[in-house]
């Protein structure tokens, strides 16, 4: 090395004392908030025409930071958004209500930086709790709420329940019994990255809290509104706003407050102010940069954050980049004992010095370990994270990657570990096959990878997450070859999830790879996919359907396959449901919830035992047998949505038995419960059990009133299949007062969502018309409609439309005058009703009968 920097150094270590070391002013500019020094006289040194100042070392602190900190800076601009938070949280707490304020902005805008104002503002005030997404998180669901749960000593799976509904419900709750102490602010950052249930979750505490001090800061980059176009759309409790880029002016006040007295050249800071662009991270780093050079002139400002980032991490020593590469492997959050792993032998013992080193070069901070007895350490900012990791080469991450996989899984103890883990064998993986796909390692990495995916779908689908179960089964598939037996395992554990959360066409593609395997079971589970596909996108056809189903019995039967078998009967129960044969249905799932049960498959054996109870008050069931079964099936009913329907049909069970007090308590419950989950949707649905059950009260007003608000809140939620059954009802209400114009307005709005797959709805509506045309005095039209709806209640065992489109066209046909052929179709909507017991509709449907007998 030769310069000037070189002989200045020389020639002060010449005059140094034994013991002593003296420091040029130069080298006290860059390290002046990290010593104490004592001046001493000019020195005169050979090769210097002038005295050089310099100064003798006191004491070092290992602890400072490379020059002030840019937080204790004023918070330049955003005025308008720290009042608005301000009044926010004001509000919150005067009106002791939930409101739900969302940050958005682009990377290095100042997010963070003015949540740190506001938390510094609030904090004596309220409770802080915060927690971030992790920016690998795919299917990583509840990693977000883990944080919080363990910040706060609560035990994860305590409170992560069978289901979203349930762990909404129990998440709200814990907020909501804290805030009765102590306001509850709590930060949710990068929820960008959030899985889609738990910004569900989120919701369902900002619409649902009650009576309780709650401040949801939720802090993403724009493309949340990608994932979420109506977050925080129509909700009177929430703001968002978008943090723009700083003004000229702004930024020209920021570098003032980040260089203090130094002096910045003009060029320089027109550089800066130019590629900065109203950044202030851009503006951060490149004064980084400029107390890093010799010389303002040196600085050539990067065209692009990556780069600027990058150059940044240039400057640092060999030791310091090799570190922060291996935490970034860990992520934004990294930990002394991990960095230390990943480390080779021989340098794991300067670690320690290297991270204080960092923190001082502003790089990266102290934060809350994950570990137990660990030290963990944040980027400054994830670009800085995403800088590091890019700077390694894929041969380097992928080892990387996989030894830090083994050390979690030796001593992490994560609620989602085995996503976690399974996510740094899989990149592991990709690394490699993208350098050499023949690599033999490869099959041995993924099958490791895979069998962590896969079990982490299976704790997903038991938690109900269907978006992450689907995900991580794909994800599991995606590295095993063609063929491969748990390959299609995973495959066939995707497919129903898929369908669920509107990924249809992945499951086609499931059902043609299972259908092409020579293992005649995976054939079984393609048949039973292809159903549930043509079920969910409405291509079904009932006599393949049906088709499916035999062969997949026989299959499942000749293997002993207990969960086959009991997916058979999930999707007969389904092909049933669809063609409203509710005792065969529910003899299906009888069967089916036996076999889940044999299987150990709990989640597939409580949805069956669900559709159980929805046809045990749909169906020909006797009330008196289908309340004592339903009453059995209560102590095993588990989770708040399951609940709900228990009580939905308990409720309708017990109307029919004519305990009307007792059957509205049940209406209730169920209510309450749906409310509870956050279920808006189903919740304005139970408007049709609520009329059901005041109509056999004798109610009929307050039938019509519940009607009334259900469709409202349907057309709210943008439902149209609810809606179209609520407004039938509605309808024939109206009819049944003599309100034909109105209930013919209400028909004519049920039309346009029905169609013709649905028996149900379109044996009512045509029976209703008829009954219109029929008071209309046409006749002939009156005929034709209500000979439809009769034609497709004899093939129905739905005992309330089956009654309803005899009845119907028993009215119609007596105001044609034809009485024997009307008394012979209300004597069948009667034989319905009598064998289901339905005390209220025997006693008018008798009435009707004996008045058609003159």
């Amino acid at each position: 090395m030769t310069g000037d920097a070189v002989n200045v150094a020389a020639r002060l270590e010449q005059a140094a004392s034994p013991g002593e070391i003296l420091i040029g002013a130069e080298t006290l500019l860059l390290v002046r908030d990290a010593v104490t020094v004592e001046p001493v006289e000019p020195l005169a040194l050979k090769g210097k025409r002038d005295p050089v100042a310099a100064f003798r070392l006191v004491a070092v602190d290992m602890e400072a930071e490379a020059f002030a900190r840019h937080l204790d800076a004023p918070l330049v601009g955003r005025v308008r958004e720290q009042q608005r938070l301000r009044a926010d949280f004001e509000d919150v707490l005067s009106e002791r209500a939930c409101h739900m304020f969302t940050l958005l902005g682009p990377a290095g805008v100042g997010k963070s930086r003015l949540v740190a104002e506001f938390l510094k503002a609030v904090g004596e005030t309220a409770d802080v709790l915060r927690s971030r997404c992790l920016h690998y998180g795919e299917d990583i669901t509840y990693w977000p709420l883990v944080e919080i749960l363990i910040a706060i000593g609560v035990v994860p799976d305590d409170l992560i329940a069978i289901s979203p509904a349930d762990t909404q419900l129990q998440f709200r709750k814990l907020l909501e019994t804290r805030a009765t102490e102590r306001p509850q602010v709590v930060v949710l950052d990068d929820i960008q990255w959030a899985e889609p249930v738990f910004l569900d979750l989120i919701e369902h505490v900002a619409d649902w809290s009650r009576d309780a001090p709650i401040f949801l800061l939720c802090v993403a980059r724009p493309e949340l509104l990608e994932l979420r176009p109506g977050w925080g759309g129509g909700k009177l409790n929430a703001t968002t706003i978008l943090l723009e880029a700083l003004s000229a002016d702004d930024c020209e006040l920021l570098i003032g407050e980040l260089v203090g007295g130094s002096k910045l050249a003009p060029g320089t800071r027109a550089r800066i102010l130019q590629a900065a662009a109203g950044n202030p991270l851009f503006i951060e780093e490149m004064l980084a940069l400029v107390d890093d050079a010799d010389d303002d002139s040196e600085i050539v400002v990067p065209p692009t954050i990556q780069a600027l980032l990058q150059s940044r991490l240039d400057r640092l020593g060999a030791g310091e980049r090799d570190l922060i590469g291996r935490g970034a492997v860990e992520g934004e959050v990294f930990h002394l004992g991990t960095v230390k792993e990943l480390a080779p032998e021989l340098q794991r013992a300067e670690v320690p010095g290297h991270l204080r080193s960092l923190i001082r070069k502003e790089v990266i901070r102290s934060d809350r370990p994950t570990f137990p007895d660990e030290e963990a350490f944040r980027f400054r900012h994830l670009l800085i994270r995403d800088a590091a990791y890019d700077s390694l080469p894929k041969q380097t991450r992928a080892e990387l990657h996989e030894q830090f996989a083994n050390w979690l899984k030796e001593h992490g103890s994560l609620v989602e570990q085995d996503e976690i883990v399974g996510y740094h064998l899989e990149s592991a993986y990709r690394n490699r096959a993208e350098l050499d796909s023949a690599d033999e390692s490869l099959e041995g990495l993924g099958r490791r990878a895979a069998a962590c995916l896969f079990a982490a779908g299976h704790a997903a689908e038991t938690r109900g997450d269907m978006g992450a179960t689907g995900g991580l089964f794909l994800r599991t598939a995606a590295l095993l070859p063609e063929g491969d037996t748990d390959r299609l395992e995973a495959l066939l554990h995707a497919a129903f999830p898929l369908n669920l959360v509107g990924r249809p066409d992945e499951a086609r593609r499931i059902a043609t790879e299972l259908a092409a395997s020579s293992d005649e079971r995976f054939n079984a589970y393609g048949l039973l996919v292809e159903n549930m596909n043509n079920a969910y996108v409405g291509t079904w056809v009932a006599a393949r359907g049906e088709a499916n189903v035999v062969t997949t019995r026989e299959t499942f039967e000749r293997h002993d396959d207990q969960r086959g078998l009991a997916w058979t009967g999930w999707a007969e129960w389904e092909i049933n449901w669809l063609a409203c044969r509710a005792e065969k249905g529910r003899a299906a799932a009888v069967r089916g919830e036996a076999h889940a049960r044999a299987a150990g498959d709990r989640v597939l054996a409580l949805r069956l035992r669900e559709g159980i109870l929805i046809l045990l008050a749909l169906g020909p069931t006797p009330v008196d047998e289908a309340l004592a079964t339903a009453k059995q099936m209560l102590n095993e009913t588990a989770g708040v949505s399951a609940l709900a329907t228990y009580h939905g049909v308990v409720a309708k069970l017990l109307a029919m038995t004519g305990d009307a007090e007792a059957a509205r308590e049940h209406v209730q419950a169920a209510a309450r419960g749906r409310i509870e989950a956050g279920e808006i949707i189903e919740s304005a649905a139970l408007a049709h059990q609520v009329a059901f059950v005041e109509v056999r009260a004798g109610d009929t007003l307050a039938a019509e009133n519940a009607l009334m608000h259900g469709i409202a809140e349907l057309e709210r939620a943008g439902n149209a299949s609810y809606r179209g059954t609520a407004c039938l009802s509605l309808a024939k209400l109206l009819a049944n007062r003599g309100a034909d114009d109105e209930a013919a307005r209400w028909c004519a709005v049920a039309r346009r969502t029905i169609s013709d797959d649905d028996l149900v709805d379109t044996v009512v509506i045509n029976g209703l018309e008829g009954l219109l045309a029929a008071r209309r005095g046409d006749h002939a039209l009156a005929e034709q409609l209500t000979a439809r709806s009769v034609e497709v209640a004899a093939t129905i065992d739905t005992y309330e439309s089956k009654s309803d489109g005899y009845e119907l066209r028993a009215r119609a046909l007596a105001l044609a005058g034809r009485q024997a052929e009307a008394r012979s179709a209300a004597a069948a909507a009667l034989a319905v009703v009598e064998a289901k017991g339905d005390q209220p509709a025997t006693r008018w449907l008798r009435e009707l009968v004996d008045s058609l007998s003159g």
